[in-house]
């Protein structure tokens, strides 16, 4: 193999190993504690040799469905995204007063991210939207940023909360279950985005989180819907854990 070639490869691999930010331990509304772990600072999306990857300047991976998103992370040595663990970033991010439109916890609405149909396709992750308004990105309380939690596309999740061995919805969501009760607010309100009522059964299906370019109002970090796990939509990408 060229030398020259390889050592682009690893500086590569080296990029996309960095795009991975850390969350920090983060403990529910229910009490329940997601142990720290480290996220894909964008959606993922598909490099040269058609394996998941984290990159600023690529598009993220959409027309995936489920089962082949939870097998991309895994052959590219990741995981996909628990319910749990967005649960963990949405309630951590949420905790965070530049998060607001109002500058402060609670005062005007978190932001909702790229939602408003000024694209027609997932974007880059260096992508600047022009409207302030959709800014892209929330910050941890660690200080690191994350993009495209609320708006841009969705993201396949693996539910761990109401799910069956494979990460697919088995039972209705329970009144006090995590995915419905963990956002400080009612659906719509505030930027948490659109979720379901209690008793809503969407067994057999795959859980999406964090809307897309089109999600209008519904957008929020907290948003919550479902996909066939069939299904490839272009508004549904994924993102990996480590």
């Amino acid at each position: 193999m060229n030398t020259a070639t390889t050592a682009e490869t690893v500086a590569v691999a080296a990029v996309e190993q960095s795009l991975f930010v850390t969350v920090p331990d983060v403990t529910l509304p229910n009490s329940v504690t997601v142990p720290s772990f480290q996220v894909g600072q964008y959606l993922c999306t598909e490099d040269e040799n058609n394996q998941a990857a984290v990159s600023a300047t690529g598009a993220p991976w959409v027309e995936i469905n489920y089962h082949d998103a939870k097998s991309a992370c895994e052959a590219a040595g990741f995981k996909l995204i628990t319910e749990l663990q967005y649960l963990a970033i949405a309630h951590d991010v949420a905790n965070q007063d530049i998060n607001w439109t109002g500058g402060k916890v609670g005062e005007g609405a978190l932001f909702q991210g790229l939602r408003n149909d000024t694209v027609d396709e997932a974007q880059p992750g260096n992508f600047e939207p022009e409207d302030a308004d959709e800014r892209r990105w929330f910050e941890l309380s660690n200080g690191e940023r994350i993009y495209d939690i609320s708006g841009n596309a969705f993201s396949w999740v693996f539910d761990d909360v109401q799910g069956d061995d494979g990460g697919l919805v088995a039972k209705p969501f329970a009144a006090d279950s995590a995915s419905i009760a963990t956002a400080p607010y009612p659906s719509m309100e505030k930027g948490t985005g659109w979720r379901p009522d209690a008793g809503r059964d969407w067994s057999g299906t795959a859980l999406i989180r964090g809307s897309y370019w089109g999600s209008d109002d519904a957008a929020g970090a907290f948003h919550l819907d479902y996909g066939w796990p069939g299904n490839d939509g272009g508004h549904v990408g994924f993102r990996c854990t480590k």
